[in-house]
């Protein structure tokens, strides 16, 4: 009889347990909404060179079903390189939108891919030639990435870059585009984020 009673009682608790995961606690499932974000700051120096480099990029997403999350982002960065008497200022903003397909959301470690299209552009001033120069752009990604849910709604997330292309061209009148396009594990696309579920 306490055998029955104690399989009973664990199998109680166990459902019970169950529950509570599905109704909340970690994981994402449909309807949740998030924000993420990614921030870098880095800064090297040679003799009288110096560089400074900055960048944010905010996020929102929502999960329009169990495995699929759409969303939107905003990017500024900035840049500055100086030597000597000389000084360049470069300073961006982009926009753009992102969609992820998570492969067990509803765990604390889910894997997924992200892709994402975005308009940038960049201003570039040189106190030596006395121009500014504006470069617009249009920019397509797929990249892998992991997260790992540490608490309910606190979560940590990195993606890195595998396929991208991209198209940009100065605001001159008569300049040619550039094209780019690159494929690979790059470690210096490896941008690391944290997310707040709602």
């Amino acid at each position: 009889m306490k055998k029955i009673l104690f399989s009973l009682a664990a199998l109680s608790a166990f459902g019970w347990a169950q529950a509570q995961e599905q109704e909340g606690g970690k994981g994402f499932s449909k309807n949740d909404v998030f924000i993420s974000g990614s921030m870098g700051l880095s800064s090297d120096k040679t003799g009288d060179n110096k560089n400074t480099y900055f960048n944010v990029t905010p996020r929102v997403g929502y999960f329009v079903s169990e495995n699929i999350a759409i969303g939107a982002q905003l990017g500024y960065n900035s840049s500055k390189s100086e030597a000597g008497s000389f000084e360049a200022k470069r300073t961006g903003f982009s926009g753009g939108l992102f969609g992820r397909y998570y492969v067990k959301p509803a765990n604390d470690f889910s894997l997924f891919a992200q892709l994402s299209a975005t308009y940038s552009t960049t201003k570039t001033e040189d106190d030596n030639q006395g121009n500014d120069v504006t470069r617009n752009g249009f920019g397509l990604g797929l990249a892998p990435g992991i997260s790992y849910f540490v608490s309910e709604h606190f979560a940590l997330e990195a993606t890195f870059g595998f396929l991208n292309y991209g198209t940009s061209k100065p605001d001159v009148d008569g300049a040619d585009s550039t094209d780019t396009f690159s494929i690979g594990l790059d470690t210096s696309a490896i941008q690391l984020g944290l997310i707040y579920k709602f």
